[in-house]
């Protein structure tokens, strides 16, 4: 992933060529969202953001399987955090497959891959205390992953870049969820 280009700071009075904007907005209308100020490799953020949603795919399927499979005394807050999980890992995949048909590009829901793609791991683990270890460790890796994204986007894609934090901000908020879980049941 490139470096972070610093942001040019506003200075003076803000003017903007309206009439060109609008010129070019006729020209290019089969373009939908992405405007000429658009400075991210387009095709490369596509790539990346399916990946994410492979990520956000595989996560909401292993929550949802902990969820079926969690036993035992310990396991009702449990299973209210995966199922919780699971519907948000889902949201985010909306999210990021409606980011990507703006961009142009086409949400790979393909099965076929799907692990390869992404960034977490699915697994099925025989006891409650593995499943949460499992789930901490997934949200710690989307969480360096998703940090590493936004870092990257930097000001090429504002738009991309504030849903990877939005998206950041519930993984962060997962992963303290699971910390806490473990924490009580470990």
């Amino acid at each position: 992933m490139a470096l972070q280009k610093k942001p040019a700071k506003a200075t003076g009075r803000f003017v903007a060529d309206v009439k060109k904007m609008r010129e070019r907005a006729r020209r290019h209308m089969q373009s939908g969202a992405v405007t000429e100020s658009y400075r991210a490799d387009r095709a490369q953020v596509i790539n990346v953001l399916n990946e994410v949603l492979a990520t956000e795919i595989v996560c909401s399927l292993r929550y949802k399987s902990h969820f079926y499979f969690s036993k035992g005394l310990n396991a009702e807050p449990a299973r209210a955090e995966f199922l919780q999980h699971a519907g948000d890992e889902q949201q985010h995949a909306d999210w990021v497959a409606e980011r990507i048909t703006q961009l142009g590009g086409e949400p790979n829901f393909d099965p076929k891959g799907l692990a390869e793609r992404s960034h977490s791991e699915y697994g099925r683990h025989a006891n409650l205390l593995t499943m949460i270890q499992e789930d901490l460790v997934a949200e710690r890796v989307a969480i360096e992953a998703y940090s590493e994204m936004v870092r990257w986007l930097g000001d090429d894609d504002t738009t991309t870049r504030r849903m990877i934090e939005d998206i950041l901000k519930m993984e962060e908020q997962h992963a303290d969820d699971m910390a806490n879980l473990l924490a009580k049941v470990g």
